[in-house]
C-alpha cells in the first residue's frame, strides 16, 4: 500500500511561541505523530486527536521503524525532534530505514526547527558570528576516543565550538577533560557561556572567563559555547565579532 508521507518535525525547544507555523501545520496534518515521550508532551498544545506514539530513551530506532510502517499503510505521519530534526534528531534515521525497505513510494519531508546552538546563542548574545563548530559529548553513539579526536581538532582552531549533552550523571570525565583541553589551547581567560533549559522554563545563564565556568550546573539540557579570541564581553552579552570595520563619526 502507498500514499503515506512521514514528517520529519524540529519541535525547537518546544514552547508555542517557538514551533515553526510549518510545524503547527504538518502536527495539524498528520494521522499519527511519533516521538520521544518527554517531546510528545512538550507539544501537547498543538495536537488534537491525532493517534499518539512514544518511547523512552533509546527508542528511536524502534520509533521511526513503526512511523514507516504506518506511512506504508497509508498514513499521515509526523516523527518529531527536540531542536531541528535534521541536526541530531531523526530525519537521517528515516531517510536511512526508508531506503532500506526500498520504500521511494513514501512520501518524506524534514521540517526544520530552532537548534539547541542557535537558541542559546540568542539568549547569550551574538557569539556564533562568524565559523563555529557543534560537537556533541555524548558517547551513546559516537565512540568516545572519536570525540576525543574531534575535540583535539577543534581546540587549537578558531572556530567557536559549541557542546551539546556536555555532562550526565555517570559522564562527568569527559566534559572535564574537554574544558580543561580548550583552557589549555586558548587561554583560561577565554571567554565562554552555557544556557541550561533554553527556551523553556527555568532557563538558566552563565557568562565569563573559561578558568570559571560553573561545572557542577551544567548537565545533558546544558548548551555550553566556548568561544575565541574575537570573542567579548560588550554589556553582559557574549560576542565574537565578525571584523566589520567601524567607521568613527
Amino acid at each position: 500500500m502507498s500514499g503515506g508521507k512521514i514528517s520529519a518535525v524540529g519541535i525547537g525547544p518546544g514552547v508555542p511561541a517557538m514551533l515553526t507555523d510549518q510545524a503547527r501545520q504538518a502536527l495539524a496534518a498528520a494521522e499519527v505523530v511519533v516521538g520521544y515521550r518527554p517531546y510528545v508532551e512538550q507539544i501537547a498544545f498543538a495536537l488534537a486527536d491525532q493517534e499518539v506514539v512514544s518511547t523512552g530513551m533509546r527508542g528511536e530506532v524502534e520509533r521511526c521503524r513503526r512511523a514507516v510502517a504506518l506511512a506504508a499503510a497509508g498514513k499521515r505521519v509526523a516523527v518529531v525532534s527536540s531542536g531541528d530534526a535534521g541536526v541530531y534528531g531523526m530525519a537521517g534515521l528515516l531517510l536511512e530505514l526508508l531506503a532500506a525497505a526500498g520504500r521511494e513510494d513514501i512520501g518524506f519531508e524534514v521540517i526544520p526547527g530552532i537548534t539547541a546552538a542557535s537558541l542559546a546563542a540568542a539568549v547569550l548574545g551574538a557569539p556564533l558570528m562568524n565559523d563555529f563548530v557543534v560537537i556533541s559529548l555524548s558517547d551513546l553513539l559516537t565512540p568516545r576516543e572519536e570525540i576525543r579526536r574531534r575535540l583535539a581538532a577543534v581546540m587549537p582552531t578558531e572556530l567557536v565550538c559549541v557542546l551539546y549533552n556536555p555532562r550526565s550523571r555517570s559522564r562527568q570525565e569527559l566534559f572535564a577533560e574537554t574544558l580543561a583541553g580548550f583552557r589549555a589551547a586558548r587561554g583560561p581567560q577565554t571567554l565562554a557561556g552555557l544556557v541550561k533549559n533554553a527556551g523553556r522554563p527555568g532557563q538558566e545563564t552563565w557568562v565569563g572567563e573559561l578558568a570559571a565556568l560553573p561545572v557542577s550546573q551544567v548537565d545533558m539540557v546544558t548548551v555550553v559555547v566556548i568561544g575565541n579570541q574575537a570573542t567579548t564581553l560588550l554589556a553582559g552579552r557574549l560576542v565574537t565579532r565578525r571584523g566589520y570595520r567601524l567607521g568613527g563619526s
